[in-house]
This record gives structure tokens, C-alpha cells and sequence, in this order.
């Protein structure tokens, strides 16, 4: 039975939306503004990675605006500032690691932060309500961000805006203050689907209370040592305890040499999940040569159509790929709900971010009454799966999501 699911029409009583709309924050873009943070003594550190600018060019400018939630029409509190050189980056380098700080005292847990490199002027609402992934992040101040007195760095010392590394990659731990060791535990990565947006959650396997631990570190590892984790799993960076410092638990998994891209046979079987039956899965698996039998798959989904196959392999993989980018947490980004309906469905139109922490994807036209069709995906944050959504599933999304798989693999379109 397929994996896969649709979603329907669901009108009912729903709190009041975002002014904005995040849809184009969901879209692929080169140089995605990421913005991570350290605590400072009274002061929230934030740390960017950014291409440098022709020789001579002055850094450029970031406004800050803080506002209790994604809904708040006044901001809290908002300021501009000059971006400067993080201390000890090479001012000579193609990606410079630029910083800049906001008081402590104007950062309330709770809150959100936007963080915007265009036309930055003060101003009680941003210019417009969509947003510009090159130019714009939003930042969650949860209580954990706010009191974690460190960064991740990659080898090259450019800040690691991902909660992912491939394998053989190296990460240091950038502190304020005292230098603070770290202790790794590794746990299996998940690798199980989203279940079909229409599923029963009441039907579907109970979720593991803890996970196995399959090694640890011997020892702690100095603070100004290269961590390596060759091992591919699920991490949990255990960094702290110098100073009377706490001990902070940071999750960090570690992928294939091509992620977030597919290569392998397997890693371009698995994604078909949300497309195929298992005997289907089985057939492709059990191939003589398992990659030219994904391309007799496509072929098939094509009519025959050469053209038209490698069109269907390029997108299908390619928003597999954003998912991963996008998505990725404590498993593949294509593995989480979110992940589910990117990769079928596609880019949602628009992106509404609730203060309940809820985030609503509305898609435009997914059947032929031209109505559009709204999905809620709800916060899960747990210590190792701290961006965690869920989405609401209801049984009023199995007709429009068969036909989204049906569209995949017979008469794709022009969406």
C-alpha cells in the first residue's frame, strides 16, 4: 500500500494567522542567512557566516528587531548595527564569520528574533510580509539559546549553522569565557518515514521511550581540541561542566560524505517510499543494477518520455534534497513531516507561524475545485529533536494525497 498521502480541504475554528508570510524561506537559495548565538555575560552574541565583499567594502549593516512572538504587530525592541569580524576569523578568507550583539535584557525567552541585512532603518513593521532567506533569519529565543554559552565551529572556524556534519568532518567548540570539554554520546539515526498525512496516530507504532546507546567517548575531549566523528548517528554533544559551567546537551548528526544530495542506489530508492509499495521497493532493491532500475522507474512514471524522465529525477530528488537542507534534524530532513510534504507536494504557497508555535502550510489549487488546502504542524521539541514539528493529520487528506503520488507517477505536470 502506498506510503504517501494528500491533503484535503480542512476548514475550522483557527487562531488568528501571522501578518507575515515565511513560504519564501522554504525555497532554495545560495548563501541562506543562518544566524547562530552564544551568550556573552549580559549580552546575546550572534555569529553569521557570510561571502565577503569586494577588497575596500564596508561590512554591511543588520537590523535587529525583537517581537514576542510571530503574530506581534509593535516589536519589542529594535536597533541597527555595523557587522563586524568575529575575532580570530581570516579577514582574507571567501566566507568571512561576521558578529554582532543584542542585550540580554532586550531578549526575552519566548520571543523571536529577526535579523534582516536589507534596507536596514528603523521601523515598527518590516517593509513587506514576505521574507528573503538571503537577507533574513528568524531566530527562537527558547531559554536553552539564550543561557548556552557557546558555538559550533566547522574545521575551516566558520560558524556551523547546521545540526548536521558528514562523516570524517571536524567541529570545535567556540566558548565565551572558559574553554568547556565535551563528551559525545552516539545513538542510531532514525530512519523511519512520516507516516501518510491521513494516517490514525492512534494506529501507528509507539515511538521509542529512550534510544540505545551504541558508544561514547572514553574521556572528555579539551576544549580547544578538533572533535571528529567519523561514525555516522545521531550525536549528543555533552559540552560544559569547567567554571561551575552546566553541562549542556547539543544533538548533532552525522551523515554520508553526499548529503544532503542522493547518490548511492539506496539513497535514491529510500525517498520512493512516499511513492511506491513495498514490492515495488523490494523489486528495486533486488535489481542486477539497482540505479538503472530507478531510471526504468521514472521512465515508466513518463510514459516512455526520456525528456520527460530526467525532469521527473531531477525534481523529485531535488526536493529531496531541500528537505534534507531545510529539515534535518535527529533524522534526514525527507524523513520528517515537514520533509513528507515538501518532497510530494512540493513548496507550499504560504507559510503562516502562529503564536501558539503552531506553523500552517496553505497550498493553492491542489485539486481541481482551485481551493486551497491547509496543513498544521505542531512544536515537539525534545532534547535531542529540539526543532521537532509534528504535523495534524486528518482522514480528509487521503483523496487529494493519492492523487499528488498519482501525479508523481503517471501525468506529472507543470507544478
Amino acid at each position: 500500500m502506498l506510503l504517501s498521502l494528500l491533503s484535503s480541504r480542512w476548514v475550522a475554528a483557527q487562531p488568528s494567522e501571522s501578518r507575515l508570510d515565511f513560504a519564501s524561506l522554504y525555497q532554495p537559495v545560495a548563501n541562506r542567512l543562518l544566524v547562530e548565538t552564544r551568550r556573552e555575560a549580559d549580552s546575546l552574541r550572534l555569529l553569521l557566516n557570510r561571502p565577503a565583499g569586494p577588497a575596500g567594502q564596508a561590512l554591511p549593516t543588520v537590523r535587529l528587531t525583537v517581537w514576542a512572538s510571530y503574530e506581534a504587530r509593535q516589536p519589542l525592541w529594535q536597533g541597527t548595527q555595523r557587522l563586524r569580524l568575529y575575532p580570530g576569523a581570516d579577514p582574507a578568507s571567501a566566507v568571512l564569520v561576521l558578529t554582532a550583539a543584542l542585550p540580554l535584557a532586550q531578549a526575552p525567552a519566548g520571543a523571536v528574533l529577526q535579523a534582516s541585512l536589507d534596507q536596514p532603518a528603523l521601523t515598527n513593521q518590516p517593509s513587506g510580509s514576505t521574507q528573503n532567506p538571503a537577507t533574513t533569519a528568524w531566530v527562537r529565543l527558547t531559554t536553552e539559546r539564550l543561557a548556552r554559552p557557546f558555538v559550533l565551529l566547522d574545521s575551516m572556524g566558520l560558524v556551523l549553522t547546521r545540526p548536521y556534519v558528514r562523516s570524517g568532518e571536524a567541529v570545535a567548540i567556540a566558548s565565551f569565557g572558559l574553554g568547556q570539554p565535551v563528551r559525545w554520546r552516539r545513538y542510531a539515526a532514525s530512519s523511519t518515514a512520516a507516516p501518510p498525512p491521513f494516517a490514525d496516530p492512534r494506529r501507528q507504532p509507539a515511538a521509542p521511550r529512550t534510544l540505545g546507546v551504541l558508544d561514547s567517548s572514553a574521556a572528555a575531549l579539551p576544549a580547544s581540541d578538533l572533535l571528529r566523528l567519523p561514525q555516522q548517528g545521531l550525536y549528543a554533544l555533552r559540552v560544559g561542566g569547567t567554571g561551575g559551567e552546566p553541562v549542556r546537551t547539543v544533538p548533532l548528526l552525522v551523515v554520508p560524505s553526499d548529503f544532503p544530495g542522493q547518490r548511492t542506489a539506496p539513497e535514491l530508492i529510500e525517498p520512493l517510499l512516499y511513492l511506491t509499495t513495498a514490492a515495488e521497493r523490494q523489486q528495486l532493491q533486488q535489481a542486477a543494477d539497482p540505479k538503472r532500475a530507478v531510471d526504468q522507474f521514472w521512465l515508466a512514471s513518463a510514459g516512455g518520455d526520456q525528456a520527460r524522465g530526467r525532469d521527473y529525477i531531477r525534481r523529485y530528488y531535488g526536493l529531496v534534497t531541500i528537505a534534507n537542507e531545510l529539515f534535518t534534524g535527529h533524522k534526514a530532513g525527507w524523513l520528517t513531516d515537514r520533509g513528507l510534504l515538501y518532497v510530494v507536494l512540493g513548496a507550499p504557497s504560504s507559510v503562516r507561524r502562529l503564536g501558539t508555535g503552531d506553523e500552517r502550510w496553505i497550498y493553492d489549487a491542489l485539486d481541481r475545485t482551485g481551493r486551497p488546502t491547509s496543513f498544521t504542524f505542531r512544536p515537539r521539541p525534545s532534547t535531542l529533536a529540539p526543532d521537532n514539528y509534528e504535523l495534524v493529520r486528518r482522514p480528509e487528506y487521503q483523496t487529494l494525497w493519492y492523487a499528488a503520488v498519482e501525479r508523481w507517477r503517471k501525468t506529472l505536470t507543470a507544478r
